[in-house]
């Protein structure tokens, strides 16, 4: 049978603020959270956490060099939990991925793994960065946007990073015992008490659009920041990316990584949390498959457990220590399980269809194919969802020969 899909694009362009916006709107937030205040000679720390979101080595540039411009003596320092293989070494290392370097920057990054208990929550050790103790004040920098594990008042921004990021491995762990409970309400009371050993002076809020741009910046102070980010969380909830159709027989990714999603595959889009406690949202794909891990994960396959089936050529690549130590630390062993190992992508797309739930064959099964959860705007379908295309994508361009003579998947993205 001949392999025929459908190239489909999504021409609804949404808001996104251009460079010059962003550092205006910036600019004007840290005045106003730093009106009256003096930083001249005060050391103050930039957080960075471990996530690829747009504009941001330029962000935190110029977070930087406003804060020096000041008077400030500025570090940056990693704030990601366990990441980056839970060393130094290799936090420091993720950030240079992202070209987050001291070259870049022009300012020392200073990355380590000890902690110190600044309080506790009914007994319950909170731990702060210890170079974060020895600052005068700290700028976190991250993206509000759904949590991967959870869903909850704060998900992934700037309230995390202040308790699981700037905890470290062990308040990573410490969370993540108490399961999803520990995430949906230890995550604020464990960030409120960080805060009052660890000063803020303000905090850089980006929430992105459908197509990974800048759509709102915000910077935010202890006055407003746990108000003001669950009215963001909402926003973003709003603009996040989707997949077009329902109830798929086949849903198939070019790659997964830890760059595109805090567990590889945003369980957003596909509605398979993966999670034992969490039954998946109505309407996902039956089987998802999984073809290439990123180079940009360094090994670290993280939700490799969520697709049903993945190539050898992504199994070659996983570094089981970095996969591990990230997987045991959030305490959800399942989203670590191996999938169904093919060895090539054709062997892979063919076992999801044969275990689909459906007598289907390629033209009759609901399928699409994505280059990854963060890049939804171009996407191939089967010739089954022709009559399903939605308003704003414009007229399909029809592939054929989508395999190459190893039988890997050749869809120019």
């Amino acid at each position: 049978m001949k392999r025929v899909l459908h190239f489909i694009q999504d021409q609804v362009k949404p808001d996104r603020l251009d460079l010059a916006t962003i550092f205006r709107l910036i600019e004007d937030g840290l005045k106003r959270q730093t009106v009256g205040k003096t930083l001249s000679g005060k050391k103050i720390a930039v957080l960075s956490g471990s996530r690829g979101i747009r504009n941001m080595k330029e962000i935190i540039r110029h977070v930087i060099r406003l804060l020096q411009a000041a008077g400030a003596a500025v570090v940056v320092l990693p704030a990601m939990g366990s990441h980056g293989g839970a060393t130094a070494e290799g936090q420091k290392a993720v950030l240079a991925e992202y070209g987050l370097t001291e070259k870049y920057l022009g300012v020392p990054i200073v990355s380590g793994m000890e902690v110190e208990q600044v309080g506790d929550i009914d007994g319950h050790p909170v731990y702060a960065d210890r170079n974060a103790m020895i600052v005068d004040g700290i700028v976190p920098v991250n993206r509000v946007k759904a949590h991967t594990d959870f869903h909850g008042p704060h998900e992934s921004g700037i309230v995390k990073m202040l308790a699981i990021g700037i905890g470290k491995r062990a308040q990573a762990e410490a969370i993540h015992r108490h399961g999803l409970r520990g995430l949906r309400e230890l995550i604020p009371q464990v960030a409120a008490v960080v805060l009052k050993r660890v000063p803020l002076l303000a905090a850089v809020a980006i929430v992105e659009n459908k197509f990974d741009e800048t759509a709102v910046v915000e910077v935010l102070g202890a006055d407003n920041l746990f108000a003001r980010e669950q009215e963001l969380l909402v926003l973003s909830k709003q603009l996040l990316p989707n997949i077009p159709f329902d109830n798929l027989d086949v849903l198939v990714f070019a790659e997964m990584g830890k760059n595109i999603s805090g567990v590889g595959i945003d369980p957003n889009v596909t509605k398979r949390m993966r999670i034992e406690e969490v039954i998946d949202e109505p309407g996902g794909p039956k089987r998802l498959v999984a073809l290439d891990l990123t180079r940009e994960s360094g090994g670290n396959a993280v939700g490799l457990g969520i697709p049903d089936v993945i190539t050898q050529r992504l199994y070659d690549k996983v570094d089981f220590n970095k996969t591990y130590i990230n997987t045991i630390t959030s305490g959800f062993l399942e989203r670590c399980f191996v999938p169904v190992v093919m060895p090539t992508d054709y062997e892979a797309i063919q076992v999801a269809l044969k275990t689909c739930g459906r007598a289907v064959e390629w033209d009759t099964a609901r399928m699409v194919f994505v280059k990854n959860t963060l890049s939804l705007s171009g996407l191939y379908i089967s010739p089954a969802l022709l009559c399903e295309i939605p308003a704003g994508y414009g007229d399909p361009l029809t592939v054929s020969g989508v395999f190459n003579t190893d039988r890997e998947l050749v869809l120019p993205w």
